[in-house]
């Protein structure tokens, strides 16, 4: 495996920011969120894509360190 520090860096931050847009579904179809429905809309906007780009970031970094 070619893990990096760097590329599990990324790594952990795409499953905590998958996780942040999985609970944001979840409250938002629950109807009442608890930190109100515009926070928890403004959380799934901004954790969606910095999903996308946190694991694309860490599969660069590690294939750019196979050896």
């Amino acid at each position: 495996m070619y893990l990096t520090p760097k590329s599990g860096l990324f790594l952990g931050a795409s499953c905590i920011t998958a996780i942040a847009a999985v609970g944001s579904v979840f409250e938002l179809s629950y109807g009442q969120p608890d930190f109100g429905f515009q926070t928890t809309a403004i959380i799934l906007g901004l954790s969606l894509p910095l999903t996308i780009l946190f694991f694309i970031v860490a599969v660069r970094d590690a294939r750019a360190n196979i050896k």
